[in-house]
């Protein structure tokens, strides 16, 4: 998933996505210790999307505190 989309998401859906990238994340790594994946990247591009999900929603968070912080000013 490209960041230009994690953008546009409301926080509610990224918060799902998460949630279900997650469980796909997990889901692959128990099917490769089984058996071998036949694309084992897909465990790294599971986890990069979940990175970039965390930190739009970290991204969010500061941006929040930040107009909170200039507004008691």
């Amino acid at each position: 998933m490209e960041q230009k989309v994690i953008i546009e998401l409301t926080t509610a859906e990224i918060l799902e996505r998460m949630d279900e990238e997650k469980r796909q994340l997990t889901k692959l790594k128990l099917n490769h210790a089984v058996s071998p994946l036949e694309n084992p990247n897909k465990i790294k591009a599971y986890r990069k999307t979940i990175a970039r999900l965390q930190t739009e929603l970290r991204r969010r968070v500061l941006k929040s505190e930040q107009i909170t912080t200039v507004g008691k000013k």
